[in-house]
């Protein structure tokens, strides 16, 4: 095994990610679906963390957790290793949705910062889940969860293998499913109404693809000042779920 590939491993993979930070590993120790596999903590961390009583935990100094996650990850002191939570299943997602509902469908957005900003808002706003396509989404890390301070244990993620046919089920469903982006006529206050709202954000430069802005109903934009060209998409998310929840 190259000493490149032994690095990679050493700080996680995408079948036994590990998460860092006292929110992140709070959250993952809170949620009864979430495997726990390894943990390791400095002396003060493991005095406050609730670990479970069949996983070791490895009392280390601060710098030698910094080699367990990438550079310069803030991990506090605690760094968890995990098992990916089980996999959710769109019509699971839309057979429980409640009445009055927000979903949000990201396509193709890749920035793990960006997709975990997006669980974080999910959770602020009552969000019932975000739907995105698996191989143009990352997969759960410390890097999502982090970002997401907590949300990625309480926000269902379904991941799918066609984001279109995804966006007729949820149309199905009952949803009104709107894209937003920038070049529309309509402000997205306008285009809201039906109490079961998809909103659909596409990747920062690229935007939604012309095959998805086929499958809304309709296209909406945020009505912000000319001063700025576009907001960061994690940050259009934010704007968009309050939207709907004023609404």
């Amino acid at each position: 095994m190259s000493r490149r590939k032994r690095s990679h491993e050493s700080r996680g993979t995408p079948n036994r990610p590990r998460f860092w930070g006292k929110h992140a590993v709070s959250a993952a120790l809170d949620n009864p679906d979430r495997k726990v596999l390894r943990a390791w903590a400095t002396r003060d961390a493991a005095s406050f963390m609730q670990f479970p009583k069949d996983v070791a935990v490895t009392l280390a100094e601060a710098p030698d957790l910094g080699r367990l996650v990438p550079s310069d990850a803030p991990h506090q002191g605690v760094v968890i290793e995990v098992e990916p939570l089980e996999e959710v299943w769109i019509d699971d997602l839309l057979t429980e949705a409640p009445e009055r509902a927000v979903l949000l469908v990201l396509d193709q957005v890749t920035d793990p910062h960006n997709v975990g900003a997006i669980l974080r808002s999910a959770a602020a706003f009552g969000a019932i889940g975000i739907v995105t396509q698996d191989r143009h989404s990352p997969p759960e890390s410390g890097v999502v969860a982090k970002a997401a301070s907590g949300a990625l244990e309480r926000v269902r993620w379904t991941r799918v293998v066609n984001l279109a046919r995804a966006l007729d089920d949820i149309g199905e469903a009952g949803f009104w499913r709107i894209g937003l982006t920038g070049d529309a006529d309509t402000d997205l206050k306008d285009a809201l109404g039906p109490p079961r709202v998809a909103m659909v954000l596409g990747a920062e430069g690229a935007g939604m693809r012309p095959n998805t802005r086929e499958h809304c109903d309709a296209l909406a934009r945020l009505p912000i000042s000319d001063s700025v060209e576009s907001l960061n998409v994690s940050n259009a998310a934010a704007v968009a779920l309050y939207a709907a929840s004023v609404g």
